[in-house]
């Protein structure tokens, strides 16, 4: 089956860093990541993401809001 994602990158090689990322959250979460798993564990390693990516954005922004 083809992929829906129309999203693309801005940089390169940050779609191995945002898997590299998920993985390891699934680790710390004890999540198997994968067809088999619930859609809330899937949900939850995805939701911790991007609690992850919007505060490394704030520190690297100064912290501010928008």
């Amino acid at each position: 089956m083809a992929s829906n994602n129309s999203n693309q990158l801005v940089v390169a090689g940050a779609q191995q860093a945002i898997d590299q990322m998920k993985y390891e959250i699934a680790s710390e979460f004890g999540v198997n990541l994968g067809a088999d798993t619930t859609s809330r564990a899937n949900g939850s390693v995805g939701g911790e993401i991007t609690k992850r990516l919007v505060s490394y954005a704030q520190s690297h922004m100064g912290g501010g809001s928008f």
